[in-house]
């Protein structure tokens, strides 16, 4: 990540919006930024500490010989004062450059790019993550290919490997459309050789214990012993490489996980083989065969590393099968785009070449580029992929275009407005990624248990063989080392840590490709048990996209003229209502006049000079705070708001000159998403600035009995308080800027793919769509997703509680029945890989 070096955001660096300054490339979250930079970069001073832009606004600063200095942190102002020689006089001929070299200077600090709160004066290696530092202010290479673990996301490395902590392969953190498994690789490679190796000596082993005549003549024990530890010790020291690197690992840092119980199991089972094979004196007599012999155990080593290692295979292919989601998305982007030029020409050009602002032609039947508006033409489009609805979509010159959505029959220009990383493809990818490898709240008792786990089954391995070595039957030695092997190999905890994470990175794609992104999985957890909704009148029940229909007038004040006073005004504000006014006065050709002194009063209205009138729009709250009188017109604006219509009074220098009504229409999915809501049991709560009549007519439209009207924007997040107070588990939806101290208030907050960017970012849930609908999506996903969470820990605990005593030899006193080793090992492979094909049923889901 870096930091907009304009507003201090942090900004990914795939972010198409940068300029190269002083040998160093810039970035910045929005193009907005950029500009400003661009018109003044040398206000932007750098840190001489740790050569960072800091913003003119830092009050981290001091004079030093004649010079003023500014300082991004109160840290690198201490550094300074401390030793200002060390600083001063390095960078004073180029104050502004920053490039990574004179980041390295004397005097200049290094963090880690993965945990930034990571700060040296040297260059060393992260205490955390084990990364080398890197200096403050260098950029970081976008083409870095980042490693997580699956079932610990915090563990993040920069090259392929094994997680510390469980001993699972690392994947990729950003999935690409052609996802190359080296690790499926190469435990496959290793599998089919282990598997050819292990089948005769498996065999071999079985004749001569079951059936020794089978044996050809002249084939004796001692070389039947010999052949097997000629084919199973490639078996345990190559195919079982990987596992014992693993559990060296987890025995150094003390991290124990699955392979430590296969690291001890199979190397146990090898090194007693090996001693009876090269030692047979060590062993007591009644553990001697004929000739001196002892029983050894290579086909259990052998049989049971081939068997971990086909478990590591259907394990990883399974996994890799989850990001299908993923995947699926990355394959939609087209890989060209039809470039219109300014003589009219056309020409394809690879997606990389695309810039916002270019227009495009899209054909029937190609993909739509990128993101962007249509500027002429009209056809349906295809956006089923995106939003999940099946319906293709009317487009035509004014609409938004969603970038790898699927054009109809008809041929549109498009003008491009969001390219790359910018485009909602790529952001929902992004997003489902990061929900992937996020963690829920269930994971934290999953983790408890298996960090008990291992340790207590060593302890009762060690119990089974103390158990079997001192009161069992002869060969004592030899029973107690193969029970104390089976409780080792089948108690591997894999299953139990793969129960949740599986789970989550099915349901979040499941998700995606239904339009409801997931942004991290404590929302996804909590979703299924809101049993309150809120949300936001306009832009969420309603279209967003409101329209003049009443123009009254209270004096001799003509109607045309209201309406001129009121767009004039209002064009200077952002508020859809504002918009709907300009509409309708564009629509009677009236001439707008120029403003003077504008100024929006928060949830009230707006004031401004026009046409030397002193103009007032607004509620009734505005009027009343200048001693507007409305009471003449009380009931007339009463029946128009009985009629759902949003109503603005205008008054011209002091004296009420007559209202304005503005309508939104209801979304036509609202009365059906509303219904499903309440037959999920879920209690509706609408939320709007309108007066009570309106908000009262619109609830009574949509069969919502709680509502609460004249909200102030900053009241919404207070609401949402009072609704959790009363115990009740609360979603808030919305897609406006002032909707996101609510979003972030409540449970879960849901944003509407519709709405702004601050709005999405606040909430843990958006719906592409921007619909009701998607809540009810969203809470099937959720309620699928946990029952299938709370299926996998089942099974996992069960298995883990029934198979350790059974392997331990619990069944023997009663049935004389022991767990072969390998059967184990073949349980504990299949346990794992049941937890994942069970999570992958979620992609059947119905939403």
């Amino acid at each position: 990540m870096n930091m907009d070096p304009v507003c201090g955001m942090e900004v990914k660096e795939t972010s198409t919006h940068h300029v190269e300054y002083h040998e160093k490339l810039w970035h910045f979250c929005s193009e907005k930024c950029q500009h400003k930079f661009e018109e003044s970069p040398e206000q932007y001073t750098v840190d001489p500490v740790c050569h960072m832009f800091v913003k003119p606004e830092s009050t981290h600063r001091v004079s030093h010989a004649d010079k003023s200095y500014r300082f991004c942190s109160e840290k690198c102002l201490a550094k300074f004062n401390a030793t200002p020689e060390a600083y001063v006089g390095k960078h004073d001929d180029c104050e502004h450059q920053a490039s990574p070299k004179a980041a390295q200077v004397s005097g200049g600090q290094y963090t880690c790019p993965m945990h930034p709160e990571i700060i040296s004066d040297e260059p060393s290696a992260c205490p955390k993550c084990g990364m080398a530092l890197e200096p403050m202010g260098a950029p970081i290479s976008s083409e870095k290919t980042e490693y997580v673990c699956p079932m610990h996301p915090e563990i993040v490395r920069d090259e392929p490997g094994a997680c510390p902590k469980c001993g699972m392969a690392l994947e990729p953190r950003t999935v690409s459309a052609e996802d190359d498994n080296e690790e499926l690789h190469d435990m496959s490679r290793r599998f089919k050789v282990s598997a050819v190796l292990s089948l005769p000596v498996f065999f071999l082993a079985m004749i001569a214990d079951l059936a020794p005549s089978w044996l050809p003549s002249g084939l004796d024990m001692s070389t039947v012993q010999w052949i097997e530890f000629v084919l199973a010790t490639p078996v345990v020291l190559w195919g079982g490489w990987p596992f014992f690197v693993r559990f060296v690992a987890s025995i150094r840092t003390w991290n124990l996980n699955m392979f430590t119980l296969i690291g001890l199991g199979v190397g146990v089972a090898w090194l007693y083989s090996m001693v009876a094979l090269l030692m047979p004196g060590l062993f007591p007599p009644i553990m001697q065969m004929e000739g001196g012999l002892v029983d050894v155990y290579f086909e259990a080593a052998a049989v049971i590393t081939t068997l971990v290692l086909l478990g590591q295979v259907l394990e990883l292919r399974a996994r890799s099968r989850t990001n299908e989601a993923i995947k699926l998305l990355l394959g939609m982007t087209p890989k060209t785009a039809r470039l219109v030029k300014d003589d009219g020409t056309e020409v394809d050009v690879p997606m990389e070449d695309v810039q916002a602002g270019d227009v495009l032609r899209v054909r029937p039947g190609e993909k739509v580029p990128v993101d962007g508006v249509v500027t002429e033409g009209e056809s349906l489009v295809d956006e089923s992929m995106v939003t999940g609805e099946p319906v293709p979509i009317e487009k035509f010159a004014g609409e938004k275009l969603i970038g790898a959505t699927v054009n109809g029959n008809g041929s549109l220009l498009m003008k491009a407005e969001k390219v790359g990383a910018d485009t909602l493809l790529s952001q929902i990818v992004n997003m489902v990624a990061e929900a992937q490898r996020s963690r829920a709240p269930i994971q934290k008792m999953a983790d408890t248990v298996s960090g008990y786990f291992v340790p207590i089954v060593i302890l009762v391995a060690a119990l089974a063989f103390a158990v079997w070595y001192f009161v069992g039957p002869e060969p004592k030695l030899a029973h107690a080392m193969i029970n104390a092997v089976a409780v080792l190999i089948i108690a591997c905890p894999c299953a139990l840590g793969l129960a949740t994470p599986i789970s989550i990175m099915v349901g979040t794609g499941r998700g995606a490709t239904a339009g409801v992104l997931i942004k991290n999985a404590e929302a996804l957890e909590i979703m299924e048990k809101v049993n309150t909704v809120v949300v936001d009148k306009t832009g969420t029940l309603t279209e967003g996209k409101p329209s003049l229909t009443t123009v009254i007038t209270t004096t001799d004040m003509a109607e045309n003229e209201v309406l001129l006073l009121a767009a004039s005004m209002e064009r200077a504000s952002e508020h859809p209502l504002a918009a709907a006014i300009v509409a309708g006065a564009e629509k009677r050709d009236l001439k707008l006049q120029e403003t003077k002194g504008f100024t929006a009063v928060t949830g009230k209205g707006v004031q401004a000079v026009v046409a030397e009138y002193f103009v007032l729009l607004g509620n009734a709250n505005l009027m009343l705070d200048n001693d507007i009188q409305i009471e003449q017109v009380s009931a007339q604006v009463e029946e128009h708001q009985l009629a759902g219509e949003t109503v603005m009074y205008l008054a011209a220098d002091g004296k009420l000159v007559g209202f304005i009504g503005v309508s939104d229409p209801i979304k036509a999915s609202t009365p059906a998403a509303i219904q499903e809501l309440r037959d999920e049991g879920i209690e509706v709560v609408m939320l709007t600035g309108d007066n009570h009549n309106t908000a009262k007519a619109v609830a009574e439209k949509l069969g919502i009995a709680r509502f609460e009207a004249d909200v102030l924007p900053d009241q919404k997040a207070n609401v949402v308080k009072s609704l959790q107070a009363e115990g009740k588990i609360v979603a808030m939806a919305g897609d406006g800027i002032n909707d996101a101290p609510a979003l972030a208030q409540a449970h879960v907050g849901i944003a509407m793919g519709t709405g702004t960017d601050v709005a999405m970012e606040s909430a843990g849930v958006t719906l592409i769509k921007g619909d009701l609908t998607g809540i009810v999506r969203a809470r099937r996903l959720s309620a699928a997703t946990m029952k299938n969470i709370r299926q996998n820990l089942f099974f996992a605990f069960i298995y883990n509680s029934a198979g350790v005593p059974i392997a331990a030899g619990v069944l023997y006193p009663v049935f004389g029945l022991l767990l072969s080793p390998v059967i184990a090992a073949a349980a504990m492979s299949f346990s794992s890989v049941s937890v994942i094909v069970n999570a992958l049923r979620l992609k059947n889901t119905k939403l």
